[in-house]
């Protein structure tokens, strides 16, 4: 970016800082509703940068990162602009439930937005208009469901380039393939030449402060490559796997109501044929074992223990050859 960032109702010039509570609609008592914006505007020129998180207002993992960057970071050489939307869905966040309290529509699926449609659609079209498609590359921040927790990955459309740079960069381990549902925030924003990435993240309702401090050396390694700071080189996970199709990846199912004891955590290896989890009865007389069909990563498991047939139970993504024997390696210090 060169020169000053604009927005409906201001301008933030080069070497400025600014934090605004951005109107985005209003109240049923007709008061506004506002989301927190900070604004950092460098020195020197360089891209823009999109932060956005909470557009499931209790996705809270994504909140800390851009507050972190945003108010602890040290800019005073930052090329280009950081634009950091930490709770994009203020209304939900208040309630501390994933939607908008409004006929519960899911922010996430609303973008680009429309200035004449439903309120989640007003709502999007204000952010996205003002903040989002205006930046260069973006990164959107999100957890699992309530009551699941996933491992940190990436979630990206590989088949365009410029996405792909950006997935590259942040230096997950597993990268999921594919443009993302109609509506969402990454999607909508990358058609627009805004290439975005979603990085899930742990679980709603809480800060987990191992997979924010991951998360924040994605972040820098997105801004070396992009060439927004000096000295950070860009960070390689030592090994990677970008999950393309349907038969590299599947949701483990319950095939029986009850109780699950899970017998791997979250981010584990498994292997093909092994047993995963376990559901049983509150007498333990009747238990059903879940295997694995194929070796692979645990990527999401759930954190309540209670399921009903056909609930899901873990998200397994597929880990094979150079892969599988470079994840061994770094993991164990073993090769096939």
């Amino acid at each position: 970016m060169t020169g000053e960032f604009t927005y409906n109702g201001g301008s933030v010039d080069p070497g400025e800082t600014v934090n605004v509570r951005f109107t985005v609609s209003e109240t049923y008592l007709g008061d506004p509703v506002r989301i927190p914006v900070t604004i950092i505007n460098g020195e020197r020129e360089g891209p823009t940068l999109c932060l956005s998180a909470a557009a499931h207002g209790d996705e809270l993992n994504g909140i800390e990162i851009v507050r972190e960057v945003a108010h602890e970071w040290d800019h005073s050489t930052l090329r280009g602009t950081l634009v950091c939307l930490p709770v994009l869905n203020v209304p939900g966040f208040i309630a501390q439930q994933r939607y908008l309290p409004i006929y519960d529509r899911d922010l996430n699926r609303s973008f680009p937005g429309s200035s004449d449609g439903t309120s989640a659609r007003r709502i999007a079209d204000r952010v996205f208009r003002n903040f989002i498609e205006p930046c260069d590359l973006g990164l959107d921040f999100h957890t699992s469901t309530r009551g699941r927790s996933n491992m940190l990955h990436v979630r990206a459309n590989m088949a365009d380039p410029a996405v792909a740079r950006v997935a590259n960069a942040f230096a997950s381990n597993v990268i999921i393939d594919g443009e993302g549902p109609d509506g969402s925030l990454r999607r909508e924003a990358s058609a627009v030449d805004t290439p975005t990435v979603t990085v899930e993240l742990g679980e709603a309702h809480r800060f987990q402060r191992p997979l924010i401090d991951a998360a924040l050396e994605g972040v820098l390694s997105v801004m070396a490559e992009f060439g927004m700071l000096d000295a950070e080189p860009v960070k390689w996970p030592g090994w990677r796997t970008v999950i393309e199709g349907s038969d590299e990846k599947t949701w483990l199912r319950a095939d029986a109501g009850g109780l699950v004891d899970m017998h791997h955590d979250r981010g584990s290896l498994v292997e093909a044929g092994e047993t995963v989890c376990t559901i049983s009865n509150p007498f333990k007389t009747d238990v059903t074992g879940i295997e694995a069909p194929f070796t692979g990563l645990l990527i999401g498991t759930p954190q309540n223990p209670l399921v009903y047939p056909g609930n899901p139970l873990c998200h397994l993504v597929a880990l094979e050859g150079a892969t599988l024997r470079a994840y061994r390696q770094v993991h164990d210090g073993t090769v096939e």
